[in-house]
């Protein structure tokens, strides 16, 4: 009897191969789409950063001093808010009213009336009126001898070598200052438009300060306390700066003209400017000026004048650099003098007048991480080393206690 041949089974159906072949397959190592979209967000984040501060360059003085006065106006605007019915923007207006009446209109006054000075004392120069050969002929003349060996160690004790070193310095200056004068006068629609951007920009600042705040407190990747510090920090130091080295740059500048003005010197104006510059460099600054200023005065037989000059250098002005720069800048920061010195004159050799606020204020947030780091690392409890069980005897023989009897009922 034959056995009928079993039937070949049907072909599978497209569909079903087609479902077996799109089973899910291993990702390549290459694809982490869990990893990999946060990585680019990042390095997509960080390009746009550099991006916009690069494109922001060519404007780092116009935002810094916008953002200067914004922080140092933020008082009055917020004395102001509650006042005016908490309008942000009428507040903001009256605020920068305040700063153009308080900063930016003297400032103008002042650098006009340099500029007419400088050019006076140029003139002078050039007509001959002011010799600048006698004058440095009688100021190495009333040097001691201690100061012209000195001198002379340093290649400095030949009169006419310091005489040609200083004619081509003294002509480099007035010319730098002459050029700068008529630049001034050319450039006048320049300077408007970079004075308007800056308070455009502080107005922002003032009026949305405070939500612009709270959007870089919720970018910072840190705990709360430590956010919390580092801004505080920031504010302080900054506030600090600005106003104590304007405040300890306008009375010596002040101090220093009065007694130009009283002693008879020509251009106190120039001078008293240049003090109050110059005195941004803490502990030295002021007495750049006052001092050649008094030994002019010894050389050409102006004794009383000499003598009272450094007596109101030293017992005035440099009493108001060592009182008033603690009491306004250290005591706020937080920083040691030498720490607060370095940094300025750092910060000024790096970036211009702009550096005497970016020095210390990099250095106050230098010392504020580090502390967030040590106190950190200090709270943080020490690692304990894991401990692990021996592992169990295979020849120990397994006793499981019999379970207890159940009582009757």
């Amino acid at each position: 009897m034959t056995t009928p041949a079993t039937p070949a089974s049907p072909p599978a159906p497209a569909a079903a191969v087609e479902s077996a072949s799109s089973e899910p397959q291993a990702l390549s190592p290459l694809i982490t789409p869990a990893v990999s979209a946060p990585l680019t967000l990042r390095l997509m984040l960080a390009a746009v950063t550099v991006a916009f501060f690069w494109i922001l360059l060519p404007f780092f003085g116009t935002i810094l001093w916008g953002a200067i006065i914004a922080l140092m106006f933020a008082p009055l605007y917020r004395w102001l808010l509650p006042r005016m019915n908490h309008r942000h923007t009428r507040a903001a207006l009256v605020t920068m009213g305040a700063a153009v009446l308080v900063v930016v209109l003297p400032a103008v006054l002042v650098l006009m009336s340099l500029a007419r000075e400088a050019t006076q004392m140029y003139a002078r120069i050039q007509s001959g009126e002011v010799n600048p050969a006698l004058v440095l002929r009688g100021l190495f003349n009333a040097l001691p001898d201690g100061v012209i060996s000195l001198l002379r160690r340093f290649g400095l004790g030949n009169f006419d070598q310091v005489q040609r070193k200083f004619n081509a310095l003294l002509t480099q200056g007035s010319e730098l200052i002459a050029t700068h004068t008529f630049n001034f006068g050319q450039d006048l629609f320049t300077l408007v438009i970079s004075l308007f951007i800056t308070l455009y920009l502080a107005f922002f600042l003032t009026r949305d300060g405070a939500s612009i705040v709270r959007s870089i407190r919720m970018a910072i990747p840190l705990p709360p306390d430590h956010k919390q510090e580092l801004l505080e920090r920031f504010g302080t130091v900054l506030r600090a700066t600005v106003k104590g080295n304007l405040v300890v740059a306008l009375v010596q500048g002040l101090l220093g003209g009065l007694a130009f003005w009283v002693l008879g010197v020509n251009g106190a104006l120039l001078w008293a400017v240049l003090m109050a510059a110059l005195s941004l460099l803490p502990a030295v600054g002021a007495g750049l000026v006052w001092v050649p200023v008094a030994l002019y005065l010894f050389a050409v037989d102006q004794v009383w004048q000499g003598a009272a000059l450094v007596a109101w250098g030293v017992l005035v002005i440099g009493l108001a650099d060592n009182v008033l720069r603690p009491l306004l800048v250290g005591k706020d920061t937080g920083m040691p003098d030498y720490l607060v010195l370095i940094t300025t004159l750092g910060g000024i050799a790096v970036m211009g007048i702009n550096g005497f606020v970016i020095g210390p204020t990099i250095a106050a947030m230098f010392v504020a991480v580090w502390h967030i780091q040590t106190t950190t690392r200090q709270t943080i409890p020490p690692h304990k080393p894991m401990v692990f069980a021996p592992p169990p005897d295979p020849d120990a023989v397994d006793t499981v206690s019999p379970p207890a009897p159940t009582p009757a009922p």
